[in-house]
Parts: C-alpha cells; sequence; structure tokens
C-alpha cells in the first residue's frame, strides 16, 4: 500500500504518525508526508488542535480512504468551554502504540519524544487529559520504547509526580545522561525533598509547573522546590498562569507577583484568547516580554 501522512502539527513532530509510519514500513507499505499531488491506498490525519485547518480545508486529498484522528477531531467549543467527546476518541491499537516511533520522517527533529506515563488526576475543568486519559496518572512505557540514545528527550506525561512509579522513571530519566524537557510541566504540588533530589539528578536547562487556579495558593509549593532545587535562575524555573479562566485580573496579578518575588518566571496563558478582553492581552504581552517585564514592575505601569 502506498500510505500518505497529514498533521496540523507544525512546530512539533506527530508521535502518533511516527507510530504508524513505523508500523506500516514493517509490514512492506511504502509511507510519505502528504503530497496533495499523489494518489494514496490510505492517508492518516492527525489532529491536535480543535482550531486548526482540517486536512481538505485547502486541497481535495486523492486518496482511496482517509482516517482520522487526534485531540483535534475530539473537541467540540460549547458555551465558549471545549468539551471532549470520548465517541470520537480512536486510539492506536496497542502493536501500533507500544512501536518504536519512525524519527525519519521528521529529520529536522533530532530528539526522542514520548509517553512515560498517562493520566491526571487533577480533572481541571480547562484540561482534558482527565477525560481522555482518565484520573489514575499510571505507566505506560519504559524509556526504551522511544529513546535510542538521542542526546534529548521531549517528554509528553501530563503528571508525572502522579503516578506511583515516578521515582523510578525519574532515575531512568538521570541515568540516560540525555537533556530531559518535561514538555507538559511538572505539578508543583506533589514535590518534596526526595523527588526534587531525583529531579535535580536529570539533566534538564529548564523546568516548567503551572499555577492555574488562584482560589489554590502554592506559594508554600513554590517555596519548598526554590529551597531544595539545584536550578537557581528565575529563568530557568518557568511557571504558566492560566487566565481568562475563573479567574479576576487581581488575582492573575497576586500569582504574577508572588511568582516573581519568589524567584520564578511566569508566563501567561490565556484561556479561549478569541474571547479575551485587550486588558487579558495586555498583561500577556507585558509579562511574558521579558525585557518588558523586569523593567516595567507594576502591570499599573505598563503602557
Amino acid at each position: 500500500m502506498k500510505i500518505g501522512l497529514w498533521s496540523d502539527s507544525h512546530n512539533f513532530p506527530s508521535l502518533p504518525l511516527m507510530k504508524l509510519s513505523a508500523y506500516h514500513k514493517s509490514i512492506g507499505d511504502t509511507v510519505e508526508t502528504l503530497d496533495y499531488l499523489t494518489h494514496y491506498d490510505l492517508v492518516y490525519a492527525s489532529k491536535v488542535f480543535s482550531f486548526t485547518k482540517d486536512i481538505e480545508d485547502d486541497c481535495i486529498v486523492q486518496a482511496d480512504e482517509i482516517r482520522r484522528g487526534g485531540t483535534g477531531y475530539c473537541i467540540s467549543v460549547i458555551d465558549g468551554k471545549e468539551v471532549f467527546d470520548k465517541s470520537k476518541d480512536t486510539p492506536l491499537p496497542k502493536e501500533i502504540e507500544h512501536i518504536y516511533p519512525d524519527y525519519s520522517i521528521f529529520p529536522k527533529y533530532e530528539y526522542a519524544t514520548g509517553f512515560l506515563t498517562r493520566g491526571c488526576p487533577r480533572n481541571c475543568g480547562f484540561c482534558i487529559v482527565g477525560k481522555k486519559e482518565g484520573l489514575c496518572s499510571r505507566q505506560v512505557a519504559d524509556l526504551s520504547e522511544f529513546w535510542r540514545g538521542q542526546k534529548e528527550i521531549k517528554l509528553l506525561d501530563p503528571n508525572l509526580l502522579a503516578c506511583k512509579e515516578h521515582e523510578s522513571i525519574l532515575k531512568q530519566l538521570a541515568e540516560s545522561g540525555a537533556k530531559v524537557d518535561f514538555t507538559q510541566g511538572i505539578d508543583i504540588r506533589l514535590t518534596n525533598p526526595d523527588n526534587i533530589s531525583l529531579l535535580n539528578k536529570v539533566k534538564t536547562s529548564m523546568i516548567h509547573f503551572a499555577w492555574d487556579d488562584p482560589k489554590q495558593d502554592l506559594t508554600e509549593c513554590f517555596k519548598l522546590f526554590a529551597e531544595h532545587t539545584s536550578i537557581k535562575s528565575d529563568r530557568n524555573k518557568a511557571v504558566y498562569v492560566l487566565t481568562n479562566f475563573n479567574s479576576t485580573i487581581d488575582e492573575d496579578l497576586y500569582r504574577i507577583y508572588t511568582l516573581r518575588d519568589l524567584g520564578y518566571s511566569p508566563y501567561v496563558m490565556i484561556y479561549q484568547k478569541e474571547t479575551a478582553d485587550k486588558t487579558h492581552k495586555r498583561l500577556q504581552r507585558w509579562v511574558n516580554c521579558r525585557w518588558i517585564f523586569h523593567s516595567v514592575e507594576r502591570f499599573e505601569e505598563y503602557k
């Protein structure tokens, strides 16, 4: 068979497509990224985001069959909020889910990427992970499933520290010697001196957290991590701050000022940015443009 691959993810390799490519090549099929001028027996379309274009929005695909999958096809926006439809979810078959990815189809990305754990117990209203993967964080793979000596690893785990095996997983990552990027962040509420000590042994230049809920004061959690971590620069300790979702500007500013005072770099994320007012967008620009944030101390002074 002649297989075509398409994804709406243009700045990151598509893990499902890499696994599908590896599987089809293993059974003798020809696989390539989609060319709209070529006819295919089968095309896989993987969509991460609900708001991006679909595969045939710009041009008709020449294929006997198109199979669509991914989170972007399972999300609908109802009353301004994203709703996940489990019935539309199409997980990969087990023999494909656990195959070593075919990194050759995204040659410009030289790192390894994958999941060691799935699921998250938080069930946040703005996040679909709990609905898609379950409310229990569990180990689903060992590092060798998607890493074979690459110098960098980008982990996609939604809440690694919530997994009961997280200490052994952190030891695997430390022993790899690879530079690790926890792309979805670390849950600051689950850090303690023991797992912070293990995190210190993992090679990483940046670590991310999130302070999404203003009703939860996480000041002491951030103080604890700052006390025990080997990462001292605020530039290397970033914290996502969710705005435009159940918070006031004053609550947003409290989190931003507190994080800055504790030696972290806040990074403003706007929920449903298209519905946000100008104040939220100004707040985001003030915080996320680092030279502005460090030169203008208070938001009230920013013009």
